[in-house]
């Protein structure tokens, strides 16, 4: 089982719906993934038309298009077997060591414990994954050299 890259990361359906129409943690978990040039966002075609299926649901069509066009050109696509889970297919498929979800299964301690054998991945929630983020911590354990800090403006 190859290692996975803490620089990946994927957010599940639920977060990238959560981010647009809600804001709070799931917005500032993902500014900053945005705010680093050195962090992916990971994400198939069929997570995306998940959570553009929740946003035209919750929100209306016109929306959901125009936040899939403007998400097409933030993440990094890959590809996954038809019926996988679309969050941890992603997240195995783009070699992510984070997946961020609001799905209380895949965030579980046993839901994490269960997916060690077969994927170094760890699920938690955008809330979570805020209060633990450590972008200097990360950015000096991958690369030489000390943090430039945030090189992207998220506003």
């Amino acid at each position: 089982m190859p290692d996975a890259d803490p620089t990946r990361i994927v957010a599940d359906a639920d977060v990238l719906a959560a981010e647009l129409l809600v804001g709070g943690p799931a917005r500032e978990a993902l500014d900053a993934v945005r705010a680093h040039s050195w962090l992916t966002l990971v994400a198939s075609d069929s997570l995306l038309a998940d959570a553009q299926a929740v946003i035209t649901t919750l929100a209306d069509a016109d929306l959901a298009a125009d936040w899939r066009a403007c998400i097409e050109t933030e993440r990094e696509a890959v590809d996954h077997p038809d019926g996988d889970h679309p969050g941890l297919a992603s997240a195995y498929n783009g070699n992510a060591a984070h997946l961020l979800s609001f799905d209380d299964g895949l965030s579980s301690t046993g839901a994490n414990l269960s997916l060690q054998g077969h994927m170094n991945i760890s699920i938690r929630t955008p809330d979570a994954f805020a209060t633990l983020f450590d972008a200097e911590a990360l950015y000096e354990a991958v690369h030489d050299g000390t943090y430039p800090g945030p090189d992207r403006d998220v506003s």
